[in-house]
C-alpha cells in the first residue's frame, strides 16, 4: 500500500485532529512535518527504537497515560475512543502500529505536553523531536 503526504494529511492527521478538537491549520502542518520530515520520527526514519508512524516508546505511551491522560477524563475518553475495543485491553501498545487515528493522537498530545506542538503559526523543523 502506498500512502502520499496528502493522503495521511486528508485522511489521518485532520481527521484525528478535529476529533480532538485540536485542529488547525498549523497543528495539521506540524504533524504531516514530524511524520514525513523529522529526521529521527516517521516513514523515512532510520531509529529503530518505538512504534508506529511516530516511532512512539513503550515508556512514552504508559507515561502520557499515567502522567497526563490519567488527569484528564475528558482528553483520555475522546483518546480511548480511537482504539480498538479488545485489542486495546490485550496490547495497549500494539494500536501504536495498528491504528494510525490513535497513534496519531497520541503523538500530538506528546507534543503538546512537551510543549512544542504547533497549534498557532508556522512550524519550526528545529524543534521537532519527541518528549
Amino acid at each position: 500500500m502506498y500512502v502520499t503526504a496528502e493522503h495521511l494529511r486528508d485522511q489521518v492527521i485532520r481527521p484525528t485532529l478535529k476529533y480532538l478538537g485540536k485542529w488547525t491549520p498549523a497543528s495539521e502542518s506540524f504533524l504531516l512535518n514530524a511524520a514525513v520530515d523529522a529526521p529521527d520520527l516517521g516513514l523515512f526514519s532510520a531509529r529503530n527504537d518505538g512504534l508506529g508512524l511516530f516511532h512512539i516508546t513503550a515508556s512514552q505511551h504508559r507515561d502520557l497515560w499515567d502522567r497526563y491522560l490519567a488527569f484528564n477524563p475528558d482528553m483520555a475518553s475522546r483518546v480511548r475512543g480511537l482504539a480498538s475495543q479488545r485489542a486495546f485491553l490485550s496490547d495497549p501498545d500494539g494500536e501504536l502500529q495498528t491504528n494510525l487515528s490513535y497513534c496519531t493522537a497520541i503523538a500530538w498530545l506528546l507534543y503538546q505536553r512537551a510543549g512544542l506542538a504547533k497549534e498557532t503559526g508556522g512550524v519550526d523543523n528545529s524543534e521537532v523531536a519527541m518528549a
